[in-house]
């Protein structure tokens, strides 16, 4: 996972962890590995590799309960072996190296077979006794393995490709592992970063053209060219064979593209008709979407990669000033549940208290934590009363906390002077472009809030506030009052003028 491309990423909103050993459990690939785990004992041979030998995969397949005529039963039962072997679920022990320099099914130089043998491994035992996390850390290791599978080309490629030294020719196969995992890892950051960017839950697939485009298609790009359809087409085709291994680990729901739409193609696909066409015909392109389990497992990655991939609740035992530094990025919804999960475990007057506190500071990141503080106390009740009061007289929160008091009707509220109205107007429209940039809905906040001030912008390029200058050149672009803006625009050059 690269750590480069996306440094920071939005929050998202993880299962529990036992809610997710579950789901790791119930994995289709992971489910094969333990029962074979559970089936090996002495009579299991294995060659160099630890591989099952041939004569052990129909045994294996029955184990499993798979079809023995199906030709990928076989398969099936290989990698799920693998899997066995690589998270520790099963230990082998290899046949001697001097034994093992006969074929591939173990003769040796004296003409006898000498194989491995096999028997559950230590790690066994966690499935059942071990804590939700040690679960997960055996599936995030099968997930290591699967994902290292999923960048391999076709085996038959592979073997046409041997040259008569016994190597592989990367040139002749146009490919490189290296190259290969970095693609890989580079979709499901996409798709990570797709997914979290529209809430923090897999709520929609994703169509595989758009995540096909995603790693291809430059960015800014119009209209897409000819070459650049036919890059997307065929990253499609690799992330439709990809995708197909990833399924049975649990990481991804696929929907696999139409092969009746790929036999009806002359040539490549053409994904771009994708965008045009209904629900229906996108799908026969492919859908992909990662699920929780999913969400969990490249997150868990990607912070290995050093990422910074937040998770909501991960803030629950820090202290306010951390909770409203890192909110204060979060898309609003994300910032609701964290902070809701914050308040959770704490007193809500201490809490309400120290939450305050944390808003202060006239640095240019002040109006957004205070922003967050407001959405934080929305909820609070007036048991929360006395803590807002303490701070009425505070030039940054006093403000603040009028209306969070006059929101409940609480009387004898005094009135705030015309410097704390203007401060106030300052901080909270500071507060909206640091949250979410020039937004159809800022210019009628601007009106909203100058409207019943005779001569506002007289008076407001005087404030005492950092971001009054940032203020007021915003307003001056985007008030929805001509004349207002245009005197926006002259309060803005005297701030700007009587600053050092």
């Amino acid at each position: 996972m690269s750590a480069e491309s996306h440094p920071t990423l939005p929050p998202v909103r993880l299962h529990s962890d036992a809610e997710l050993a579950r789901d790791a459990l119930v994995a289709p690939l992971f489910a094969r590995a333990v029962r074979l785990a559970r089936w090996a004992g002495p009579g299991t041979r294995v060659d160099v590799g630890g591989e099952l030998v041939a004569e052990q995969l129909p045994e294996a397949v029955a184990v499993l309960g798979l079809d023995p005529a199906d030709e990928d039963s076989t398969g099936h039962a290989g990698q799920a072996w693998r899997v066995a072997v690589d998270t520790g679920l099963v230990d082998v022990t290899e046949p001697e190296e001097d034994a093992g320099q006969g074929d591939r099914e173990g003769a040796g130089q004296d003409g006898e077979e000498h194989f491995g043998t096999a028997a559950p491994g230590e790690d066994l035992a966690l499935v059942t006794s071990g804590a939700p996390g040690d679960v997960l850390d055996l599936w995030l290791a099968a997930l290591d393995t699967v994902l290292a599978d999923a960048a391999v080309p076709d085996l038959d490629g592979l073997v046409d490709a041997l040259d008569a030294g016994g190597e592989i020719d990367f040139d002749q196969l146009d490919w490189n592992p290296g190259r290969e995992a970095d693609f890989l890892d580079g979709v499901l950051a996409n798709l990570y970063l797709l997914t979290v960017t529209e809430g923090g839950a897999a709520d929609r697939p994703v169509p595989l053209p758009v995540l096909a485009a995603s790693m291809v298609a430059p960015d800014g790009m119009g209209e897409p060219t000819k070459a650049v359809l036919e890059q997307v087409s065929d990253a499609m085709m690799r992330l439709d064979d990809q995708f197909r291994q990833l399924e049975p680990i649990g990481l991804v729901e696929f929907r696999p593209v139409d092969e009746e739409l790929m036999a009806e193609a002359d040539g490549p696909l053409e994904p771009e008709t994708a965008s045009a066409a209904d629900d229906e015909d996108v799908s026969r392109y492919g859908l992909v979407r990662l699920t929780p389990l999913g969400l969990y497992g490249i997150r868990a990655r990607m912070l290995e990669a050093g990422v910074e991939a937040p998770a909501v609740g991960e803030l629950a035992d820090k202290g306010a000033d951390a909770l409203l530094d890192a909110v204060a990025r979060y898309p609003e919804d994300a910032a609701q549940a964290e902070i809701e999960q914050w308040l959770a475990g704490r007193e809500l007057p201490a809490a309400v208290a120290e939450l305050l506190t944390a808003a202060r500071g006239d640095d240019e990141g002040g109006p957004l934590r205070r922003l967050r503080c407001q959405q934080a106390l929305a909820p609070a009740g007036l048991e929360a009363e006395p803590a807002v009061r303490a701070v009425l007289d505070d030039a940054e929160l006093g403000g603040l906390a009028r209306v969070w008091l006059a929101e409940r009707g609480v009387v004898d509220v005094p009135a705030p002077d015309p410097e704390m109205v203007f401060w106030l107007t300052v901080d909270t429209i500071a507060a909206q472009l640091d949250a979410d940039g020039e937004t159809e809905e800022l210019p009628l906040l601007m009106q909203t809030l100058t409207a019943h001030h005779a001569g506002f912008f007289e008076q407001v390029w005087r404030v005492e506030h950092p971001a009054t200058a940032y203020v007021l050149e915003a307003m001056g672009r985007l008030h929805p009052d001509k004349r207002a803006a245009k005197e926006a625009r002259k309060a803005a050059f005297k701030a700007r003028s009587r600053r050092p």
